[in-house]
Formats: C-alpha cells, structure tokens, sequence
C-alpha cells in the first residue's frame, strides 16, 4: 500500500539491503531486524531552496514527508547563539521549541503523520523530553497519548508538563530502557505496527527522526557548514537525524562536505564510547548520570549515531558529571539557561579543545536539547548566589559592592 504522505521516500536497511515502500508502519528490516532508514528519492524531491516560505521546521517540507494535516505548534527556527567565551563555538539553544526540547521538531512530523493515518493515539517510552513532547502534540492534534517512565526517574519539570497535556502516566520498575522495552513489545509485532490504536513515536520510527534533522538545515542556512557539530548521545536518534540532515543537502548539491559529528556521553551512561574504543556492546546496565535525558544503557540507535560519527570522520567522548555540572554553569554566565544533558555538548567541546582533538579555531556547532526549566531540582543543587539579608542596609551595602563584587 502506497501513502501519498510519504511518497517521496524509500525505506532501506542499512545492513543487508532490504528496501521497501515508504510506509507509516514499518520500522525494522523484516530480514535482520535492523532499524529502517528513510530515504529521499531524488527524483521526486523538487528542492527549491532559494524560494523557502515561512520559518521552522515546516519551513523545508520540500524535504519533509506530507501529511494531510499539520500539527504544529511553532517549533524550529531556535536560536544559533555563538559564546562569548569561544570565539568560534555557537550554541544551538533547542531549548527555546515548544515544549522546551529538540523533541518538538519530530513530534510535529510524527503527530502529523498518526493524525493522517487515523489512529486513536501515541504511545512513547521517556526519559522525560520525549513525553512532554508527545503530549503536547497530541493534545493539539486531539488524539490521546501514553507515555511509559521509569519510576522515580523523571524530572519534575517534563513530567508536570505530560500531566499537564493530558497524557495517561504509566510507570513502570527499572530504567529508561526497560520502558521502552514495554512500548516495543506492546506495538510492534515482527518490526511492524500496523493495526494498532496507538502508534510509536520513540526514536525507533524513522519519520519522527525527519523533523529533527531540520537542526541541520537550520545550522547551514546562518553559519554554513561547521567543522564540528557536538551532540549530547542518550537513544543515539538526534546525532544521526543531524548528520542525516546534512548528509542530504550534499546529496542535493547544497554542500561538498559534512561536519564532523561528536558524540558526547555522560561518564556513568556512555554505552557508545564503549562500543567506540572497542571494548563491548554498546550497551551497559544501570547507567547513572545526572544528566537524566541521557541516561540511557541500551540504545536502540546505536547503529544509526555509530554511522553518523564514523562516516563523518568524527568520534564519541565522554565527561563527567562535574564537567556538565560546570559547563551549565558556563552557559547560564552567558545567558544560556539548559538542562544538565544539553550541557554534555560544551562539556564535550572543552575537553576535546583541551585533548587536542579539535582547535580554538575550528568553527563547532554545540546542540543544546533542552531547557534548564526541564530539571528544576538539578539548577538548585548549588546556591553560590543565595544571599540572606535582614534589612534594608544590608541591601544597600551589597548594591554599594560593599559585601559581595
């Protein structure tokens, strides 16, 4: 069955080389079990990039897959902020969308698309992002969403915004990855979840992925193409839809080269690093960061983020809670208010400045996926700046510099 929604795209494995029509439902490779890559077809894709309408992600639907309807809310077009204290480092604040992550950017796609195709509802697995993002998207598109957490592991601020939105709040024992591990087995039956009430939009659905490779897009229209885009890891989707990005503006002659794609993980929760420096699977069990959107041991994109830093020349890193800790300090001096995991992308850029791994003068692209506002608690664990006063002339002294410079 053909969706015209989808009409300008192929599904292909990776792997073995299985290709398909473009379907809604279809996510693995029905031969190896490998997760599907949607590609463009060039022959049907009329780019037509020098008359772009609009701003955001819709802003390049010549590029995107065509729903009967949109659901949006306004999301892309976030700010491209370059650092005072790096001359040639900008900071993509995703943190400005919506709901306040770089989720948005596939919700509006992925809703679209449940919208277009009937069904009840989405159900998603979350660290937190990914729910907020859900329910507010299918709360604009009037379907009902499920969102699966793990007890206990998710951030006051994501998870007051799912409730907010409307959405059933199921919570399960375990981590991140054993709650997507109950959305898959529910949805999907041999790769495939055709005739279901609730449609999947974790990571695992390619179409989602399409919103978020706009970064890209959003990136090559202010700055060109950097030397080096870094990307916080968690589920491994973002890294490769980024790279994905502008691996097809190269394909369509807007580009001669990509950027070198860094992948950066948290210390206690960095299963690609382990995979990178050859020393397992790229899984571990019980991951412990502070960076909860991150906090990932299983990630089901593995193979997509480790293609997009191999073929791309780039690498993935690791840091350490205190290193994310103080890289949210630095962004918050600069204006910049994250989440702990969006920080892992200056964290990761300050260490691979200080390994030698790239120079002061090499042009980085640093994504910061979510808003500090995400992760209340985490802004709150040091208090440097509290102040207690029990007058007014205390007051005046600190105005006068008197107390504190």
């Amino acid at each position: 069955m053909r969706f015209e929604t989808l009409n300008k795209y192929v599904l292909k494995c990776p792997r073995c080389g299985f290709e398909t029509e473009a379907s809604p439902y279809i996510m693995r490779c029905p031969k190896c079990g490998e997760l599907l890559d949607a590609l463009l077809i060039a022959d049907k894709v009329k780019l037509r990039w020098n008359e772009l309408r609009g701003r955001g992600v819709w802003r390049y639907r010549d590029l995107l897959p065509e729903p009967n309807s949109i659901v949006s809310i306004g999301e892309g077009a976030t700010p491209l902020i370059r650092l005072r204290s790096h001359g040639n480092a900008y900071i993509k604040f995703e943190g400005t969308n919506p709901t306040g992550s770089f989720k948005d950017r596939g919700m509006t796609i992925g809703v679209s698309l449940a919208s277009s195709i009937g069904v009840k509802g989405v159900i998603v697995a979350s660290t937190g992002n990914t729910a907020a993002s859900a329910a507010a998207y299918s709360a604009r598109a009037g379907l009902n969403c499920i969102v699966v957490l793990p007890k206990g592991g998710v951030a006051k601020g994501k998870l007051g915004q799912a409730i907010l939105h409307g959405a059933s709040i199921v919570d399960i024992p375990g981590t991140f990855d054993n709650a997507l591990e109950y959305v898959l087995d529910t949805v999907l039956i041999n790769g495939s979840a055709d005739h279901i009430n609730y449609y999947p939009l974790n990571s695992i659905n390619p179409w989602r992925l399409e919103g978020q490779k706009t970064i890209a897009y959003e990136v090559f229209e202010e700055v060109g193409v950097p030397d080096y885009v870094f990307v916080p890891v968690g589920n491994g989707g973002n890294i490769y839809a980024i790279w994905k990005g502008f691996r097809e503006l190269m394909e369509h002659g807007m580009i001669d080269h990509v950027p070198k794609m860094i992948g950066v993980q948290a210390s206690g929760a960095a299963p690609m690093v382990r995979y990178w420096n050859g020393a397992g699977e790229a899984k571990i069990e019980n991951p412990r960061t502070i960076a909860s959107a991150i906090r990932i041991g299983k990630p089901v994109n593995w193979f997509r983020a480790y293609r997009a830093v191999k073929y791309s020349g780039g690498a993935f890193i690791e840091v350490s809670d205190d290193e994310i800790i103080r890289a949210q300090a630095m962004l918050g001096k600069e204006g910049i208010g994250v989440e702990p995991a969006s920080a892992a992308s200056l964290a990761g850029y300050l260490k691979a400045l200080g390994e030698g791994l790239i120079g002061p003068s090499d042009k980085a692209v640093l994504i910061a996926t979510g808003h500090a506002l995400k992760d209340p608690d985490a802004l709150l664990m040091g208090n440097a700046n509290m102040i207690s006063i029990s007058s007014i002339n205390e007051l005046r002294n600190l105005v006068m510099g008197n107390a504190i410079a």
